[in-house]
């Protein structure tokens, strides 16, 4: 007994007669995605007026010192180029520090000497990704006014009694109550 497989394109519903017609599409991102990208399939001619609806677009990332996490930005790539007021951006971008190519969905290895411990004085309370030790906590709630002068004074955001984030992550809770603040 054999079986026959029919495909539909998953945008219009169309039957596929020729596999060979078939686009694979992967989508990374869009409002509607729960659960990190998807894949569906269309026929070639369904896709024909992508590229002269697509936008030029760039993507970068804003590090402000002040955050947790850098902040990802998607705007128009004529409107990015006008925010170069000294010159051409091609020749901003061209003159630039390189920054070292990620595989996507891979961490890059940080080599054990360049690694930060953030359970020393030094830098504890320091914005990271990861999580926060039990030893990080503790220098946190024994030292919170001397790290946050250091954290100050490097231009780094300090750790704040009344920012309920702050004293979840380093277990501020008791201090937060004996110092009076209020979480906001």
């Amino acid at each position: 007994m054999g079986q026959k497989v029919i495909r539909f394109s998953d945008l219009t519903g169309k039957h596929v007669e020729d596999d060979a017609q078939l686009v694979r599409i992967v989508v990374r991102e869009h409002p509607g995605l729960e659960d990190g990208p998807v894949e569906i399939e269309a026929l070639a001619e369904e896709l024909s007026a992508v590229e002269e609806l697509a936008l030029d677009l760039v993507t970068f990332e804003l590090h402000h010192p002040d955050a947790d996490e850098p902040r990802t930005v998607v705007m128009e790539t004529e409107a990015f180029n006008r925010l170069a007021s000294a010159g051409p951006m091609a020749d901003v971008l061209r003159g630039a520090k390189r920054v070292p190519r990620a595989i996507p969905g891979q961490a890059q290895p940080v080599a054990a000497k360049d690694r930060v411990n953030y359970a020393s004085l030094e830098h504890a309370g320091k914005p990271h990704k990861g999580r926060t030790t039990d030893a990080e906590k503790q220098l946190v709630q024994q030292h919170l006014d001397q790290i946050n002068e250091q954290l100050a004074a490097g231009g780094i955001r300090t750790i704040d009694l009344t920012n309920p984030d702050h004293v979840a992550k380093y277990g501020l809770e008791a201090l937060a109550e004996e110092r009076g603040a209020t979480l906001g």
